[in-house]
């Protein structure tokens, strides 16, 4: 009997870019369709950082400043497409975010007027990424 193929989880990075008073979350071109926190792949021989930057960069066409990890995200079920384990960092940036690569939009938006529907797990980290805003307190899991 042949052994089974091992599979390893594929890792990924979510920017949580501030402008302003406000997040950038992108729509996203392809499926799932919806609203998201900017993010993608990491390339084989590319750090952590590094692919943050450039994910912020194609998709919103912006340059980040990285501040800080927020968190780590892995739960099997969190991207449909495949398991996925998703650094997230907050980053801040300024000008008008333009949605490009596969964003068909971006845009600025508040806790209070989070667009619909957002994508994977992308309503917990925000909601994570907002109470620690407000009180300093990082995900616990």
């Amino acid at each position: 009997m042949a052994e089974k193929e091992k599979k390893n989880p594929v890792p990924t990075v979510d920017i949580l870019i501030e402008i302003g008073d406000g997040i950038v979350l992108i729509e996203r071109k392809n499926p799932p369709h919806g609203w998201a926190i900017p993010g993608g792949f990491v390339d084989y021989g590319e750090s952590l950082e590094t692919a943050a930057a450039r994910e912020a960069k194609e998709e919103i066409s912006l340059d980040v400043k990285l501040i800080e990890q927020l968190h780590s995200y892995s739960d099997p079920k969190r991207d449909a497409r495949g398991h996925t384990i998703s650094t997230v960092f907050i980053a801040k940036a300024s000008g008008t975010p333009k949605g490009a690569d596969d964003a068909k939009n971006a845009a600025i938006f508040q806790e209070t007027n989070l667009p619909a529907p957002l994508v994977f797990d992308h309503a917990q980290i925000l909601k994570d990424y907002f109470h620690y805003k407000k009180t300093g307190a990082r995900p616990k899991y």
